[in-house]
């Protein structure tokens, strides 16, 4: 099944069911019908609870097959044990879609994981979707369909938005949701995956995609189950012009195993996972804050307003205030450069002891005078050298009086420049940021989120222009036997099959076989041990460079084999290999495995005795995987 579909029942049911409704608003199987309730879901609610006739007010039903109709969506709100007997008979029943809230499945080890099969075969046989188990499910806010237990939804819903949220652990989901929520960001849609028996965070990337409410998507990613799947999604957002900002956590290894335990699955290499969203036109984060500011900044500039490049202005009236963000934004790679004459001019006719270059110093009188601000903020942001101004407001909200002087301020210069991207860092009430959000304006509180902000909106105003380089399908290798791979020769034959150049290098088992190849090679030569059992040959003493003559070749031979044997008694010698001695190039390490969920990947950097020290390389996933649409990775 192509990602993405059959989810609208989920997130947009006109019907809903709770099968193990509570009467106490308390519990997990009461929360979903006090929220919809609370909150003015308009659809059908049908308590499902066979002890009650009815539920918080609600008319309740003995199971599933009492139901007036088939719902769009059921709610699963029991034990494990009978969790998987409610997903069958809601698949008998016709329902369209089911979250599973319910834990103590794949998550806990081989029981859990037969018991969660039933849920995914339930889904397979009859194509309806399900959601979890183990899930914190679902929230649609503009329709205020609500299928799920979080607290964040206790007081009041977000205010209806652009951010779609899809995370596979449900908490960090929902604190995403409340962290929008608080600082006043519009949220479109909630998705939690849990352990994807069924739906997966490919589904909710796809789906989201396709969504005209959401406008950005948030993604909180632990492990990926199908890379064939993750691709598609990630590449039909990028193509649908939805930026995926993708945080992935699990980075460490105490940090994969917990993610493993967490959600039943492998959590696959770091490093690919960074190759793969640069591929595929999403944005890694690295914290929530980060997540939360991107997104709310990407929402409010998308589509023509990102930041074209890395230079930025900053305006402000302390001049500690622009030292300490032109730190920071030296730190993410962003750079200020000086402002052309004209607009130096302007300022210092303004304010003529202004520190007028970038970053800009207007004093205290930027603030005091409002005849003065508006037009300082004018000629700053005219300036095209730089592709995005930052302008700190620390306290200005918190305080009536420049709290007006700064919004009409700021309404008339958005006036004047509607498509030129400026980012306050600034606090202050809900209503004043609010009304800047409506303006145009991210707002960010720290000077540091703020700059790592404008970097990543770069980021993304790169990928957006279209996709990504992609690495042409390969022809497989011929197969080799095993035994060519004991040493590096094997692996060189396979490059040089491939088309790579490589040394001419010969393997030897004697002392006259190693100098008759020296001097076919030609002089100065290298000895290096061969042996599948030394992966590094320099520590036993099994490599000499710089060999001169025939005769130093016989004496270095024979005093390499005596050290090996000495300090590695144990490994198994195939032999010396002599290669020309090659001097004047740098030194590059180029190594490939088969990652675990992504298949085959390419490690390249700088070698020789830096590769550990510097641990400069980088990481590409070697073939392209697509989705066939039967829920399989191919790769092609």
């Amino acid at each position: 099944m192509r990602p993405g579909e059959g989810l609208d029942a989920l997130m947009s049911p006109r019907s809903i069911a709770i099968i193990g409704a509570s009467q106490e608003a308390t519990k997990i199987g009461g929360r979903p019908v006090d929220l919809l309730r609370r909150h003015g879901y308009a659809g059908r609610i049908y308590p499902v609870n066979p002890k009650a006739a009815t539920v918080q007010g609600l008319q309740a039903y003995a199971s599933v097959a009492d139901l007036p109709e088939a719902p769009d969506l059921a709610i699963v709100a029991v034990d494990a044990e009978r969790a998987s007997e409610a997903v069958e008979q809601c698949a008998a029943r016709g329902v369209r879609s089911v979250v599973v809230f319910s834990s103590g499945f794949a998550e806990l080890g081989e029981q859990g994981h037969a018991m969660q099969e039933r849920l995914r075969l339930a889904a397979r046989r009859t194509g309806m979707r399900v959601l979890g188990p183990n899930c914190l499910g679902a929230v649609s806010v503009a329709e205020n369909s609500i299928a799920t237990f979080s607290i964040v939804l206790e007081h009041s819903m977000p205010a209806a938005g652009s951010l779609g949220i899809v995370s596979q652990s449900g908490n960090l989901g929902s604190y995403t949701m409340r962290l929008a929520s608080e600082r006043g960001i519009g949220v479109s849609r909630f998705i939690t995956t849990g352990n994807e028996c069924d739906i997966d965070i490919a589904d909710g990337i796809a789906w989201l995609a396709r969504d005209p409410a959401t406008k950005v998507i948030l993604c909180c990613l632990e492990a990926c189950r199908d890379a064939g799947r993750l691709i598609s999604a990630l590449e039909e957002a990028r193509d649908a012009g939805k930026p995926v900002i993708a945080m992935k956590i699990g980075t460490s290894a105490a940090g994969q195993a917990a993610a493993a335990s967490h959600t039943g699955a492998m959590a696959g290499s770091d490093a690919v996972f960074d190759a793969l969203f640069a591929r595929c036109g999403a944005v890694r984060v690295r914290s929530i804050d980060e997540l939360i500011d991107l997104g709310h900044a990407a929402s409010i500039l998308l589509p023509d307003r990102l930041p074209k490049g890395p230079d930025i202005a900053i305006l402000t009236a302390s001049g500690g205030f622009g030292v300490l963000i032109a730190d920071a934004a030296q730190a993410v790679g962003l750079s200020l450069p000086e402002l052309g004459e004209e607009t130096q001019r302007k300022i210092l006719e303004l304010v003529p002891f202004a520190s007028a270059r970038n970053p800009v110093d207007a004093t205290a009188q930027m603030s005091s005078r409002p005849d003065l601000l508006e037009k300082i903020m004018s000629a700053v942001v005219a300036d095209e050298r730089a592709d995005a101004v930052i302008l700190p407001l620390p306290f200005s909200l918190h305080l009536t009086r420049l709290r007006s002087i700064y919004m009409d301020s700021l309404r008339n210069v958005r006036a004047q420049f509607p498509h030129r991207p400026i980012i306050l860092c600034v606090d202050g009430p809900e209503d004043a940021l609010s009304e800047l959000h409506a303006l145009g304006f991210p707002t960010v509180e720290s000077f540091d989120g703020c700059c790592a902000t404008v970097a990543a909106l770069v980021r993304l105003q790169a990928v957006s222009k279209g996709p990504q380089d992609v690495p042409p399908a390969i022809e497989r290798p011929r197969p080799l036997v095993a035994d060519a791979f004991r040493h590096e020769l094997g692996a060189k034959r396979a490059l040089a099959d491939a088309g790579v150049p490589v040394l001419a290098e010969h393997l030897v088992q004697d002392v006259d076989a190693a100098a008759l190849a020296a001097t076919e090679i030609g002089y100065p030569v290298v000895l290096k041990i061969a042996s599948p059992d030394l992966p590094h040959k320099t520590e036993a003493g099994g490599v000499v460079v710089g060999v001169g003559s025939e005769a130093e070749v016989r004496r270095t031979y024979a005093q390499m084999l005596d050290r090996v044997a000495t300090r590695a008694p144990h490994a198994a010698i195939d032999g010396v290999i002599v290669a020309p001695m090659v001097k004047g190039v740098a030194e590059l390490i180029l190594g490939s495995r088969i990652d675990p969920v992504f298949g085959p990947v390419v490690m390249v950097g700088l070698g020789g005795i830096f590769a550990e020290i510097l641990q400069d390389s980088a990481v590409q996933i070697a073939a392209g995987q697509r989705d066939t649409g039967h829920g399989d990775a191919e790769i092609a």
